[in-house]
């Protein structure tokens, strides 16, 4: 026994008719939506790079408005039972060709159509538990994310902390009692001036070590200085006797290379 025809499929319908494009290319693009949800099937086409894809979008909007306004369904509930692209009228063009022939152009066109049903309960029923969990799930977790940040910007602190922490404060106090509630009279005098000596101590070792004693400027001033002056003198003489000694070899080479050449001259001209 055959099965339900396309064209007697139960839902609401939308028809694209007599579309500027080919069959073929329409159904690659409806074989993708075919039995999804519709929100599913929308987002399916919105991602295709297809003309068709384009086009069958909006049939596929046309049909759940439909289903909306004059069937009162529910669009969340709706998914494509049917969907199918039918050839329509071809246009037929003519091109010249070589040795005054011509060759057939055909431009086809299709009708395109869209049907969307009511989901069945059972499968809505599958739905509806489904997004209960996840539902669920993100609620617990959006819990669990707030409260880690609570504890994270101010939390109070653990029992253990707060034990140390009451120790500490304990002992300070204690010792602070000791301090204040003791006896000021059994402080004496030489303990009071302890502290004063001991400065006046400090002052005299730090003149001790920066007054140094006269014999020991004397000697710095004596003789030394003068041992120390005197290599750097006889360092820079010899530097500059050197320097003397070149100009006059020098002037001697020059003066004797013009005594060589008077000779010269003198020698050239008795003998002509």
């Amino acid at each position: 026994m055959p099965g339900v025809k396309t064209n007697e499929v139960p839902g609401t319908r939308a028809v694209l008719r007599h579309y500027r494009m080919s069959a073929y290319k329409a159904r690659q693009v409806l074989d993708l939506i075919r039995g999804r949800d519709a929100d599913r099937a929308e987002e399916i086409l919105n991602a295709t790079p297809r003309e068709a894809a384009r086009v069958v979008g909006k049939v596929l909007a046309s049909a759940v408005a439909n289903a909306r306004n004059n069937d009162q369904l529910d669009p969340d509930e709706l998914y494509v039972s049917a969907c199918y692209a039918d050839e329509g009228t071809t246009l037929k063009r003519w091109r010249p060709r070589a040795r005054g022939r011509a060759t057939r152009i055909r431009k086809r066109t299709c009708h395109i159509t869209v049907i969307v049903s009511r989901l069945p309960d059972d499968r809505l029923e599958r739905r509806r538990s489904r997004q209960a969990t996840e539902t669920s799930g993100l609620r617990s977790r959006r819990v669990a994310a707030s409260r880690r940040r609570g504890d994270a910007d101010g939390s109070e602190t653990p029992p253990s902390q707060t034990d140390s922490a009451d120790a500490e404060v304990e002992d300070l106090d204690v010792t602070s009692t000791e301090v204040v509630d003791g006896d000021v009279d059994d402080v004496s005098d030489d303990s009071v001036s302890e502290p004063v000596d001991s400065g006046a101590a400090a002052a005299l070792t730090h003149d001790e070590e920066f007054n140094e004693p006269e014999w020991l400027n004397d000697e710095l001033d004596g003789p030394a200085a003068e041992t120390e002056t005197e290599p750097d003198a006889e360092e820079q003489t010899p530097a500059a006797k050197p320097r003397r000694a070149r100009a006059r070899k020098s002037t001697t080479k020059a003066a004797a290379d013009a005594d060589d050449s008077d000779a010269g001259g003198s020698g050239e001209e008795e003998k002509g």
